[in-house]
């Protein structure tokens, strides 16, 4: 008789666990971040690890005190992997890993229908300055000017299917920083891993235009699954 009961309270415990589920008590990954750049909206960008050329964004926001998916899609990033964005070099092919603000969109094709993001069209004379002599480091110019060497600068147009729709990320931005890096965004898929921007396929990258409100103030945290790049230490 008492072996039945051993024999029962184990079966009940066994049962209360299993009708637990698996651990669903893990937090969205935007609560895990160590800041989310203090906005309801954020888009994040992780990859496996520092040498990886593919992963996942998403594209989160909040509401009623929740962080909810809204969208995901496969992405690419830097041929040679990421890098800590405070200490990577220009020219390295890596995607910085930190969270940054997303000053504004622009494209070769008409922002999709919905964007209230600020969106700036490309045309003939539009070039993003990479050069580090110049005044105009990692700034859109238009027309370039003569103290931005064309071989140091990307004529936008050019670029017809990776920029027919994009973000500016605002790595090394607000004060730039020379040799650093130039010219980061959040665009369309081009034919393989990209030269340090971070990419999604067409779809997506016009779902995210469209969802993305600069009231709400986006940002965009890039970095990998664990180890000193981990995505949640920004």
């Amino acid at each position: 008789m008492r072996r039945s009961l051993v024999t029962a309270a184990v079966l009940l415990a066994l049962a209360g666990s299993l009708g637990a589920g698996p651990a669903s008590d893990v937090p969205p990954l935007p609560d895990r971040l160590a800041d989310t750049g203090g906005g309801s909206q954020l888009i994040t960008a992780e990859a496996p690890d520092t040498g990886s050329t593919t992963g996942t964004v998403t594209w989160w926001e909040r509401r009623g005190g929740r962080w909810t998916a809204a969208g995901s899609a496969p992405a690419r990033f830097g041929s040679n992997g990421l890098a800590e964005g405070t200490t990577r070099e220009q020219g390295t092919s890596t995607t910085p890993t930190g969270l940054y603000d997303l000053p504004y969109a622009f494209g070769i094709e008409e922002a999709p229908a919905g964007t209230t993001y600020p969106y700036r069209k490309v045309n003939e004379d539009s070039w993003w300055c990479q050069d580090n002599d110049s005044d105009a480091y990692n700034r859109w110019v238009e027309p370039r000017p003569a103290h931005c060497r064309a071989a140091e600068a990307e004529h936008l147009v050019s670029y017809g299917t990776q920029y027919a729709r994009a973000l500016v990320i605002g790595f090394n931005y607000e004060r730039p920083v020379r040799d650093r890096g130039a010219g980061i965004f959040l665009h369309v898929n081009g034919r393989g891993a990209t030269a340090g921007c971070v990419s999604v396929p067409a779809d997506a990258m016009a779902e995210i235009l469209a969802w993305a409100d600069p009231a709400r103030e986006p940002h965009i945290a890039v970095g990998t699954s664990s180890g000193p790049t981990a995505i949640t230490r920004y």
